[in-house]
């Protein structure tokens, strides 16, 4: 694709820093996660489901908060 189209496109799609801060710190957590990292906090992971919509259990296995918030940000 030639350089001008893409810097073309690149107005119209929206910037990591045009997202909502919810939406940011839910991708850094999960490229974190990709990386190899492990949340050790699951009040972190649980308060970035809520700030996201998600309704989220103190009780909810962290694994299946973090897949819910991937599906989240699929659908953003």
């Amino acid at each position: 694709m030639p350089d001008w189209c893409q810097r073309g496109l690149g107005a119209l799609l929206p910037t990591r820093q045009d997202w909502p801060p919810e939406v940011r710190r839910a991708h850094e957590l999960i490229a974190a996660i990709d990386k190899g990292g492990l949340p050790l906090n699951p009040a972190i992971v649980n308060q970035i489901g809520r700030a996201l919509g998600l309704e989220v259990s103190s009780k909810a296995r962290i694994e299946d908060t973090v897949e819910r918030i991937r599906q989240a940000l699929r659908r953003v």
